[in-house]
């Protein structure tokens, strides 16, 4: 699976960004998908993760209320819209793809990883 994300930018507090992560390959709709990200300084968290089916979806605490992963199997792509965003989501978001299709927030379990795109909220 080959993994492209896109979609970020520069955006003002409180503003709105969408991303996209185009997968080709493998069988994408088997896979589960999650959005991590990394801060300047920082390690690598766990942002949001959706089920292979779509039907389950988890979210860090800190992105919960704001943001919403979602996929459209048709089109080989997953999503993070990315509301209210404040300067500390400033970071590279990077999406992974994970064979056994279940929602996990560990790295490890995740077998493919895009590029990362760059967010930068100015306050």
């Amino acid at each position: 699976v080959q993994l492209q994300a896109s979609g970020g930018g520069l955006v003002q507090a409180g503003g709105s960004l969408r991303l996209s992560c185009a997968a080709s390959g493998r069988t994408f709709s088997n896979y589960a998908m999650g959005w991590f990200r990394q801060a300047p300084g920082k390690e690598r968290e766990f942002v949001a993760a959706i089920s292979w089916s779509g039907g389950s979806t988890y979210y860090a605490d800190s992105v919960k209320g704001r943001f919403t992963i979602s996929r459209a199997s048709a089109k080989n792509t997953v999503y993070l819209q990315m509301n209210s965003l404040q300067p500390e989501d400033t970071a590279v978001y990077y999406c992974a793809a994970n064979s056994r299709g279940w929602v996990t927030t560990q790295e490890y379990e995740y077998d493919y990883w895009g590029q990362g795109t760059q967010v930068t909220v100015s306050s």
